[in-house]
């Protein structure tokens, strides 16, 4: 089994640098990670002059939004695991051996327990509801791993949803296997709660549930989302 990494990127030029370097740190010794592939949607910052100087990575480039960028890296990956990760996200180490022995063992997607790099009481708490393995304690920044097959079998990442694209891959997947949360730490960042403001951002999200799971369309959500929160 190896482990094709994707990550999707758009003017990530502040963390993709360091996301990369620790790739190559946390990974085991063995020869799991088959390839990482940044796939970028023509950035216009310094993003793919960074990703170009990394020589064992491959850049891609495609259209705007993570479930397209996503399947594009996917529709190139060798690896007969897939492994989402945002650009500003750090895996545990190891987690190569972690996600081999979980699909070894028929969990064939899960993610990682996952901690924002903030001392916030809210984010603490946050993070500590990762743990659990339920459907609603899930998100994108726990990143997700899937077997190449099973990932082909439900038709990858929805592309009409270019938010939410995580919940609606994830449902797919809570239902096609035992999903699996590893009780290992991802970091991951909380610049957008910084930027935004973490009381708006969350008041901003759980508007945008609501409006989801009252019928609003994949086109109205990201509308709502390019206005308040992009």
């Amino acid at each position: 089994m190896e482990i094709s990494i994707i990550i999707p990127t758009y003017n990530e030029a502040s963390c993709i640098d360091s996301t990369l370097l620790n790739l190559f740190r946390l990974k085991s010794k063995g020869n799991l990670v088959k390839e990482i592939i940044v796939v970028d949607a023509h950035s216009t910052d310094k993003t793919q002059d960074i990703v170009k100087k990394h020589t064992q990575v491959t850049l891609l480039e495609s259209g705007k939004g993570r479930p397209i960028q996503m399947n594009v890296g996917a529709n190139q990956a060798r690896g007969s695991i897939l492994y989402f990760l945002h650009a500003d996200s750090t895996p545990p180490q190891d987690f190569d051996i972690h996600i081999v022995n979980a699909i070894k063992a028929k969990h064939l997607a899960g993610c990682f327990r996952m901690r924002f790099d903030s001392q916030h009481f809210w984010m603490k708490g946050i993070s500590w509801l990762t743990k659990f393995n339920y459907k609603i304690c899930r998100g994108g920044d726990q990143s997700l791993f899937v077997s190449k097959p099973l990932f082909e079998e439900i038709g990858g990442f929805d592309e009409s949803y270019l938010i939410f694209e995580d919940h609606e891959i994830l449902a797919k997947l809570y239902r096609k296997t035992k999903f699996k949360v590893i009780q290992k730490t991802l970091i991951t960042s909380a610049r957008r709660f910084q930027d935004k403001g973490l009381w708006r951002l969350q008041f901003l999200f759980l508007t945008m549930y609501l409006k989801k799971y009252s019928g609003a369309s994949p086109e109205a959500l990201y509308k709502f989302y390019k206005k308040h929160i992009e």
